[in-house]
C-alpha cells in the first residue's frame, strides 16, 4: 500500500469521524445542559463526514482498499459508542443493542479475513441503509435529550412534557427498526460472504 493510498481526504475525513466518537461521548455524560446539546452537533458533524468520504473518494478516483474497510469502521465505531451510551443512560434495552454490536465485529472480522485472503467484502446496499437509519435513530434520540434539557434549564416541562418515559420509549421503537436491519444486513453478508468463499 502505497503512501498516497493512505493520505486521501476521503481517508481522513473517516478518520476524523472515529476521532470525533470520544468526545461526542464525553460531551453526551456531561451534566451541563448545553453542553449535552453539543453532543448532538457533534454527532451530526460525524455523520455528515459519513455522507462526503464515499462520494469524495468516487468524484476524484481515490477509492482506495483501506477506505473500503475505514469508511464501514468508522460508521461501526461511531454507532456502537452511541448506542452503548444510551444503554448506559437507561435509554435503550440492552438486549436491542447486543445484537446490533455483536453484527458489526463478526462483519469486521469477516471483513478483515477477506483482506487476508486478498478478496474484498464490499459493503451491500442493505447495509447502508441500516447504518443511514442507526445515524437518522441516534440523531432522533439525541434531539429528544437535548429538548429535554433545554426545556428542564427553562422550566417548560410543564408545557411540553417531554419526560424519560417518552423519550425511553421512542428510543426503543427505533431501535426496533434498526434492530431489524441489522439483523437482515448481517444475514445477507454471511450468506454471500459463505457463497463467495465456497465458489473460490
Amino acid at each position: 500500500m502505497s503512501k498516497n493510498d493512505l493520505l486521501t481526504w476521503p481517508n481522513a475525513l473517516s478518520t476524523l469521524r472515529i476521532f470525533l466518537t470520544p468526545l461526542f461521548v464525553l460531551l453526551l455524560f456531561t451534566e451541563v445542559w448545553y453542553l449535552k446539546s453539543m453532543a448532538f452537533v457533534v454527532f451530526v458533524v460525524a455523520a455528515v463526514t459519513d455522507f462526503f468520504d464515499g462520494r469524495l473518494a468516487r468524484s476524484s478516483d481515490r477509492i482506495t482498499p483501506l477506505g473500503r474497510f475505514l469508511d464501514p469502521l468508522a460508521d461501526k465505531i461511531l454507532v456502537t459508542a452511541a448506542l452503548l451510551a444510551f444503554v448506559w443512560g437507561g435509554l435503550v434495552h440492552v438486549w436491542l443493542v447486543v445484537p446490533v454490536v455483536v453484527r458489526d465485529v463478526v462483519i469486521t472480522g469477516l471483513r478483515l479475513y477477506s483482506i487476508y485472503h486478498g478478496r474484498e467484502l464490499a459493503t451491500s446496499k442493505l447495509a447502508k441503509w441500516k447504518t443511514a437509519t442507526q445515524l437518522f435513530a441516534v440523531a432522533i434520540i439525541l434531539v429528544c435529550i437535548s429538548l429535554q434539557g433545554f426545556l428542564e434549564r427553562f422550566d417548560w416541562l410543564r408545557v411540553v412534557p417531554l419526560d424519560d418515559d417518552a423519550i425511553q420509549l421512542l428510543s426503543n421503537g427505533l431501535m426496533g427498526a434498526v434492530l431489524l436491519l441489522t439483523v437482515l444486513s448481517g444475514l445477507h453478508y454471511l450468506f454471500r460472504s459463505n457463497f463467495t468463499f465456497n465458489k473460490s
